[in-house]
């Protein structure tokens, strides 16, 4: 709503209707001493016009930064019919569809998200939805306890390679359940999971092993070869994957010999902005035979008697929302407008579409790396593929020249250090199709110019 409509004689009239004095008497339940008061400090009354130079001087003061950050959260082009869309009054007001027959259009945007995420995935189930990639992560994790009854170590493999963000966020949630998270090392040449400190676990009881693709260095796992060892062992594989990349790369319930049976990460990269951390949303997606374990909203479609399509909630328990205890999840809510909103960027970059941006952002990080290298000092840290993010050795400090580059405008990536102390001078950076080669250019020239201030300051 742009502006308040309601004039002091409407505000008497409903005031009036509903038989109160004054507004005030609709909160008389507060004590008065934890009201507030009369507020202090309110500047005094201005016109439209004055508001209106306010917040452009206000405006005016934003930087538009060129953004090579990544390690979860991606610019990527949304086609401006994304979020005309989905900010429509029509979804945009529209909260958790808790009586389905009222919510039809809302129901179908979730049913037709759920197909798309599925169908993306490799899986025959998708939810709608979770807060973010890493409490996906993290419910994935305690599905996998609950489904894998053969299992009774409740002891879960985590690739060190995993963001730490969602490592942290997985760990606090299972903790309290007598969950135990393993990591695996990552090997320093490639920066793949070392296969060979996975295999020493061989024999041992293992409930779920987590395989990231790509991981936080942007490196391609060897995700056959998790799948296949983890069948083997008779764990549940969980994939955590970032779903542009599936345009390109193939889809988690193809890998190994069976597939993968569990898949989540972070939707932000399907047609959310970055709005400086949030809301994004969480996917999680997994076979058929699990449907029952799966937390979250699922929506299914029918007919009634007469033969007229419908959108219904399905298998929501009711202990979901009462009996709390016996929930498989306590998260009883979904993001349902980034859901429409990814929704829509999936309609309209169709299959091919989502390619062609996968494709794309892996050969500007592909360019980037190589203009890099040719900086004296710089290298890739890692030997292994990688998809549309790249660590990059430096020969200074990667923190100094962060906060160098930034001055100029420029939001060099992520140090790396602060996670992983070895990684000491390692500098993750991320290159999708938004960037042009002017960019690139831009980008390598101001790196190498760091680079020697730094060099002739030490």
């Amino acid at each position: 709503m742009p502006f308040i409509p309601h004039t002091d004689h409407d505000t008497q009239l409903m005031l009036q209707a509903i038989g109160v004095d004054d507004i005030n008497s609709l909160f008389d339940e507060i004590p008065d001493e934890l009201r507030c008061g009369k507020l202090m400090g309110v500047p005094t009354a201005i016109s439209e016009y004055e508001v209106g130079r306010l917040m452009r001087r206000q405006a005016d003061k934003d930087r538009v930064e060129l953004n090579f950050l990544g390690a979860g959260a991606y610019e990527h082009h949304i086609p401006a019919a994304v979020w005309e869309l989905t900010t429509r009054g029509e979804f945009y007001s529209a909260y958790t569809p808790y009586q389905a027959e009222a919510s039809q259009g809302t129901l179908q945007v979730i049913y037709e998200y759920q197909t798309m995420m599925a169908s993306l995935t490799g899986q025959d189930v998708s939810n709608a939805s979770l807060y973010d990639g890493a409490s996906a992560l993290a419910e994935a994790t305690l599905m996998a306890v609950r489904v894998n009854r053969a299992s009774k170590s409740r002891r879960v493999l985590i690739p060190q390679s995993v963001h730490p963000h969602y490592a942290a966020v997985t760990k606090a949630i299972t903790a309290s359940q007598s969950i135990e998270l393993v990591q695996i090392p990552y090997d320093p040449n490639s920066g793949q999971t070392d296969l060979a400190a996975l295999r020493s676990h061989a024999g041992t009881d293992i409930t779920a092993v987590i395989i990231p693709q790509p991981n936080v260095f942007g490196v391609l796992e060897q995700v056959d070869e998790f799948a296949d060892w983890a069948a083997d062992q008779g764990a549940l594989g969980i994939a955590l994957v970032n779903p542009i990349s599936l345009g390109l790369l193939r889809p988690p319930g193809e890998w190994g010999r069976e597939g993968v049976p569990i898949v989540c990460g972070e939707g932000q990269p399907l047609g959310v902005p970055l709005s400086s951390g949030g809301p994004y949303f969480g996917f999680l997606t997994c076979r058929e035979a699990l449907v029952r374990q799966l937390p979250g909203r699922l929506v299914g479609r029918t007919v009634d008697r007469d033969g007229k399509l419908g959108f219904t909630l399905t298998l929501q328990a009711r202990e979901q929302h009462i009996r709390r205890s016996r929930a498989t999840s306590n998260i009883c809510t979904n993001q349902g407008l980034m859901v429409t909103a990814a929704t829509i960027y999936m309609s309209l970059l169709g299959p091919q579409g989502l390619r062609r941006v996968a494709a794309e952002s892996h050969a500007k990080t592909r360019g980037l790396a190589a203009a890099a290298a040719m900086i004296d000092g710089v290298e890739p840290a890692f030997t292994a593929p990688h998809f549309h993010e790249v660590v990059l050795r430096l020969p200074v400090r990667a923190g100094a020249v962060i906060e160098k580059m930034r001055r100029q405008g420029i939001l060099a990536g992520i140090a790396l250090s602060s996670w992983y102390p070895e990684l000491e001078n390692c500098l993750l950076v991320c290159a999708t199709e938004t960037k042009t080669d002017a960019d690139l250019h831009t980008y390598v020239q101001a790196l190498g110019q760091q680079i020697e201030a730094s060099r002739a300051a030490s």
